[in-house]
């Protein structure tokens, strides 16, 4: 059931407009249908993934033990489901996609920067996606043939492969993956058990794997690891938390995506984040180092028929959660930007070749890229963002959205020649507070907290630039 404030626009209203095409417009209530398990389900596919491993296992490398590593884990999840609830409300409420809600605080033309940044992001992702998917390919094939591990650039032909199996995809339609859904995620649950399994083997028992004790020594050190590690969790899953409403735009109601987002994301994230953790632990005591890559533990399996049923799962595992989780968004995102000449079609290829870019393969280098470099770094920008239309929806405008205005010039939402300049400002104070801990050695904590201290600068800065000026109580939900 939809909610009465969130009838279809007329059309006449908007299709006319440049604002306006089918992938932007808003859902009519006959196509929302998704309940609480499609959102349960949603979170599991997406967070039964490679990235969710070596999230957990790079922080068992960094030398958090695995109680330490897991609740790490367990907590930056619950304190970004609160975001992305909040952000979801407007999807479900107005059937509208994430850079059309972001219209609402940064402006008509204005939206375009919130959601050029969080589309960046989605391309790094991509690209780090497809390097995996190529690693597995290479794996894959040196298991079959051993010989392939001395072909010149044979990595990089697997990166360029299966980038190409993603081009088809997105050319094809994004319902040629949709029979994948029901069975990647539990497959490559299925795989990482049994690399669980595998390694108690190994390690003589749950007891020995998980033994290894945590390498600080003290509270403030370990303390020092701890934050921006949970700064990185949070960063994992703030893109998503940005871009919900382009998924909670089908919910039958606010109930049905509030609960089945809440029992998916946590309880799932941390299972298959302790299974990295587990495994990462034996590998210490199998191999004597801590290696953090799952395929490269794979690779170590000696079976070569494991090793290619792994890969295959693996492979279908990563295309799935690819085109669900970082190709959905940036096509929306880059379509924002001219709606009357880029389709979804082409903000999906415009994505593939900004991953190729993004060099992922220096993103994964190592586990403090990853978690430091990337999830940290990215996060002092997309917190400030959520800050402000946080802010926007339920302080400022208390919930109340005109739709029409959202799809044409000169309405509620032109601000100054279609760009709010007071959230671009409070953007620019966050992201600024956010990363000037990269430059300032005494300011590095700002940094380590990039999302919260971003969120919380721009939240205020954008409150206090609008709230006297603001009037919701003129607007009109419809």
């Amino acid at each position: 059931m939809t909610d009465a404030n969130s009838a279809p626009l007329a059309a006449d209203t908007i299709t006319t407009s440049s604002l306006y095409n089918k992938d932007l417009a808003p859902v009519p209530p006959n196509r929302r249908t998704w309940g609480t398990y499609a959102y349960a389900a949603l979170w599991i596919s997406m967070s039964v993934n490679i990235p969710t491993y070596l999230l957990a296992s790079g922080m068992i490398a960094g030398g958090m033990s695995w109680k330490q590593a897991l609740f790490t884990v367990f907590l930056g999840n619950v304190l970004v489901l609160i975001p992305m609830l909040l952000n979801a409300h407007a999807g479900t409420q107005y059937g509208i996609p994430f850079p059309v809600f972001a219209r609402a605080s940064f402006g008509v033309l204005g939206a375009n920067v919130p959601a050029i940044l969080r589309a960046l992001v989605a391309c790094g992702w991509f690209g780090i996606q497809t390097w995996i998917g190529g690693e597995a390919i290479n794996t894959m094939l040196v298991a079959l043939s051993p010989g392939w591990q001395h072909v010149s650039y044979g990595p990089a032909l697997c990166f360029g492969f299966f980038w190409l199996l993603n081009v088809v995809v997105i050319l094809r339609g994004i319902e040629t993956i949709r029979f994948l859904q029901g069975i990647s995620a539990p497959f490559l649950l299925l795989i990482g058990l049994a690399l669980l399994l595998w390694a108690r083997g190994k390690a003589g028992g749950f007891g020995p794997m998980l033994s290894t004790p945590s390498k600080f020594q003290t509270f403030p050190e370990f303390f020092r690891f701890f934050i921006p590690s949970l700064t990185g969790v949070v960063g994992f899953w703030a893109t998503v938390s940005l871009n919900i409403p382009d998924f909670t735009r089908y919910a039958r109601s606010q109930k049905d995506q509030m609960v089945g987002q809440a029992l998916g994301l946590p309880a799932t994230m941390t299972f298959y984040s302790f299974i990295g953790i587990a495994v990462t632990s034996a590998t210490l005591i199998i191999f004597g180092e801590a290696i953090w890559d799952p395929v490269k533990v794979l690779a170590r399996l000696g079976n070569p028929i494991a090793v290619v049923i792994a890969m295959l799962g693996l492979l279908m595992a990563t295309l799935n959660v690819n085109v669900a989780a970082n190709v959905v968004s940036p096509a929306n995102d880059f379509s924002n930007l001219s709606p009357r000449r880029i389709s979804f079609r082409t903000g999906g290829l415009i994505t593939c070749v900004l991953g190729i870019a993004m060099q992922p393969w220096k993103l994964m280098s190592s586990y403090g890229s990853y978690i430091f470099g990337w999830l940290v770094g990215y996060s002092g920008f997309l917190g400030p963002i959520a800050g402000v239309m946080i802010c926007d929806y339920f302080v400022i405008r208390k919930k109340h959205l005109i739709s029409e205005d959202l799809y044409r010039r000169n309405g509620q939402y032109e601000f100054s020649h279609g760009i709010n300049w007071q959230a671009v400002a409070a953007l620019a104070a966050g992201a600024g507070v956010a990363f000037i801990g990269l430059f300032v050695s005494s300011l590095r904590v700002l940094y380590n907290y990039a999302w919260f201290a971003g969120f919380a600068v721009s939240f205020l800065s954008y409150f206090v630039l609008t709230g006297k000026t603001a009037s919701p109580s003129t607007e009109t939900a419809r």
